[in-house]
């Protein structure tokens, strides 16, 4: 069982790993060089454990230690217990759930490995928005799709916002980052992926005319919010896709076109 620590002092170097979180760059830049990221509510937290990640500590407040306990008697970590206002003191900003827990990260499979067992991927181009990242990683995994593939400059789907905003599907989709872009997309090619880029252009094909549902291995490529995917991105694509749209609407949100096109792709409908 863990231990359950009373902690009054913001300064507590046992706290470390929970200060500054309302800094982003410096959040950035720490987490993934420590080997740690941040679960934040009851349900993500669970979902972190349930997923395999070694819990290094929880920060609670008085009243989620009740709700935390099984959570607390199957783990050896530490747990602090602070009020709220010290909890605040420590991270930045009023912790709403109560409920923090730092986890160590895991090592990222190469592309290959996710490719091998897949029929249906992402592939993200660019997206530094925390908030979309966890959004597409939440519909990714309630439509299907099998494994999640990164350019060098996404953001980091385990930061404290993806997690959150995803509800732990971040834990649930396995990814891989592309180190090279965008040669690495040949090697999603040579796996016997068809890349479709998604794009409002109007020389793309609509998405459901090319039926990809009915395709035996998808590469669902998507760009940045407002720029979409790069001249080069675009380039190395099998074929241009878009989705129809009406009202003179010319394109959507990427987390919104994300599930969209995820619904489009699958091979059947999600079953439970």
């Amino acid at each position: 069982m863990a231990e359950l620590i009373t902690i009054d002092d913001p300064d507590d170097p046992r706290l470390h790993d929970y200060t500054g979180l309302t800094d982003v760059e410096l959040r950035r830049r720490r987490e993934p060089a420590e080997g740690l990221f941040i679960a934040e509510g009851e349900k993500v937290i669970r979902r972190a454990r349930d997923a395999g990640y070694e819990m290094r500590s929880m920060l609670l407040s008085a009243k989620w230690v009740d709700v935390m306990r099984d959570v607390i008697e199957e783990s050896t970590a530490p747990v602090y217990a602070v009020t709220p206002a010290l909890a605040e003191q420590v991270t930045g900003y009023h912790v709403h759930r109560g409920a923090l827990a730092s986890l160590e990260r895991k090592q990222l499979p190469p592309a290959e490995e996710l490719l091998r067992g897949a029929r249906r991927v992402a592939v993200l181009e660019s997206l530094v928005d925390h908030t979309n990242i966890g959004a597409i990683f939440r519909s990714a995994a309630a439509l299907g799709m099998d494994a999640v593939l990164l350019s060098p400059d996404c953001a980091d789907p385990l930061y404290r916002r993806s997690v959150k905003v995803s509800m732990g599907a971040v834990f649930s989709v396995p990814y891989a980052r592309l180190d090279s872009w965008p040669r690495d997309l040949e090697t999603v090619r040579e796996a016997g992926f068809r890349l479709l880029a998604l794009t409002p252009d109007e020389k793309a094909t609509p998405l459901d005319t090319v039926a990809p549902h009915r395709l035996d291995r998808v590469a669902l490529m998507l760009g940045a919010e407002g720029d979409g995917l790069s001249a080069r991105a675009l380039r190395a694509a099998d074929e241009w896709v878009r989705i129809p749209m009406a009202h003179g609407v010319d394109s959507l949100n990427v987390g919104a076109a994300a599930a969209v096109s995820f619904y489009a792709v699958a091979t059947g409908r999600p079953q439970d």
